[in-house]
């Protein structure tokens, strides 16, 4: 049986009581819960580990444990076969556990952005009439006010006493 490895250098690793535990610790995206358990009811597991970015799934038996990060599980060999529900899984090559495979979560492949509503076809769409632009009002402008006769002086300068 293999032991629980010891703390990551950061000091973060702790063991989980149960899956789901784990995967809300490390908010993985609720729509790859229902994969992620499939995929460790394959391969049969004895514990879960926190090491930080990603969770140490240990195996029962023989075999490199699995690691789980957000968008996908790291750990397989090439001679693998593992059904999640009825469908095998497609493991590509590891770079960074090389002669390992890994396998990318649902959530990978959903769209981003939502799908867009079907176009109304009942009736088509007519341009509107083009509106006329309001003037804009003229500002009053001061132009000062005849020492004399105080009355306002016009744009020439000039008053009524002149």
């Amino acid at each position: 049986m293999k032991e629980v490895q010891g703390p990551t250098p950061a000091g973060t690793s702790r063991p989980y009581r149960s899956l789901p535990e784990a995967l809300r610790a490390h908010r993985i995206d609720p729509s790859n819960h229902e994969f992620i358990t499939g995929i460790m009811d394959a391969v049969g597991i004895s514990s879960y580990i926190d090491r930080g970015r990603y969770i140490e799934a240990i195996r029962r038996g023989e075999g490199a444990s699995l690691h789980i990060g957000k968008t996908y599980t790291n750990g397989f060999t090439e001679d693998e076969r593992i059904v999640v529900g009825s469908t095998a899984l497609r493991l590509q090559p590891s770079e960074g556990r090389a002669p390992l495979f890994y396998v990318s979560h649902p959530s990978e492949f959903i769209p981003l952005t939502p799908p867009r509503a079907a176009k109304r076809t009942t009736t088509p769409r007519v341009a509107a009439a083009p509106r006329e632009r309001a003037s804009k009002p003229v500002e009053e402008r001061d132009y000062g006010v005849c020492d004399v006769c105080f009355m306002v002086k016009t744009p020439a300068g000039g008053c009524g006493c002149n």
